[in-house]
């Protein structure tokens, strides 16, 4: 089977958006003026900091344990790692279903990330000084315990993600090009599946951060090359190594990367807090980052943005606010 056999069809795609559905309503895109002005082009924002997580990752958690549900393969205990939205995601759909959970987080994780981990009940553990030593901690406790580990990327997560961008292609058809940040790939691959399902002619840019470049680094060689994570800000995109399938993927449907700085991604935070009054953490500011860049190859045409999270601790937001 090849890696884009994993990606979910329209079919899929229609009936995991009513799983998602019992949770929530679909999230809303609106074109802004103020981006719109500051970008020379049509801005349309994706709200997925809208979600009762607010990040784009619960719609793959309660899809994820849907199928398990169907299959009637519910495990007794689920363990999974994260940076914060993923472990949101898997603590909600776990709690939903009465399976305990158990998330592992690099040390010095988000401080709001954890509690609103610890809020659905998750026990965390802190381990390792990046999301790669935590998923490495993760895999093998969920093996000592006999537990189900729920990875970061998979067919069944890809199936709820897809829905906000089946949302997103569907309320605007006239997208010339999407932004799409990749971490571990659910999000950047989820799109190139709404697109397909959907016969949609938007270009899919991809958007790395120049601090984490294990996806840039793995398109130039044609294989996974891991790579040192710096960044202070996007840590959503804080990945050491690429996804295999899902850099399978996305070297077959993305049109471009481009990597953005921390420096970048804190101006998109304050211009998207300035003129909308939302709130983006680094992962969720990239996508306008990256089109920010690239804003002069952009005039008249219209361009979708993803504020795929708002899960930024108080005191980092304060602190890129003042800046």
């Amino acid at each position: 089977m090849t890696a884009n056999a994993l990606l979910p069809t329209l079919q899929d795609i229609e009936a995991a958006a009513q799983v998602v559905y019992r949770e929530f309503g679909p999230t809303p895109q609106y074109r802004w003026g103020q981006l719109s002005s500051l970008l020379g082009a049509t801005c349309w924002f994706k709200h997925e900091n809208h979600t009762p997580v607010g990040a784009f990752k619960i719609r793959g958690g309660l899809t994820y344990f849907d199928q398990l549900a169907q299959r009637g393969t519910m495990p007794a205990e689920v363990v999974g790692a994260t940076r914060g939205n993923h472990g949101q995601s898997v603590g909600w759909a776990a709690r939903a279903h009465g399976v305990p959970c158990t998330i592992v987080v690099p040390r010095g994780n988000s401080v709001e990330k954890n509690a609103a981990m610890r809020a659905l009940g998750v026990t965390l553990i802190e381990h390792g000084t990046d999301f790669q030593e935590s998923r490495e901690f993760a895999i093998q406790l969920a093996q000592d315990r006999g537990a189900h580990m729920v990875p970061s990327f998979h067919p069944d997560l890809l199936r709820g993600v897809a829905t906000y961008w089946w949302e997103l292609l569907k309320a605007a058809p006239e997208l010339d090009v999407i932004y799409v940040p990749i971490g571990q790939g659910s999000g950047a691959c989820s799109a190139v599946a709404a697109k397909r399902a959907l016969g949609h002619r938007a270009r899919i840019v991809g958007v790395v951060s120049a601090h984490a470049t294990t996806y840039a680094d793995s398109f130039a060689a044609g294989k996974v090359v891991e790579a040192p994570v710096t960044t202070q800000l996007a840590d959503g995109m804080a990945c050491r190594v690429a996804d295999p399938e899902a850099l399978e993927i996305l070297m077959g449907a993305i049109d471009h990367l481009v990597q953005v700085t921390d420096t970048e991604v804190a101006q998109a935070m304050r211009d998207i807090f300035a003129c909308t009054h939302n709130v983006a953490e680094g992962a969720g500011a990239a996508s306008f980052a990256a089109a920010m860049q690239e804003r002069e190859g952009l005039q008249g045409q219209t361009v979708g943005i993803t504020l795929c999270g708002g899960n930024v601790d108080s005191a980092v937001f304060a602190g890129v606010l003042r800046n």
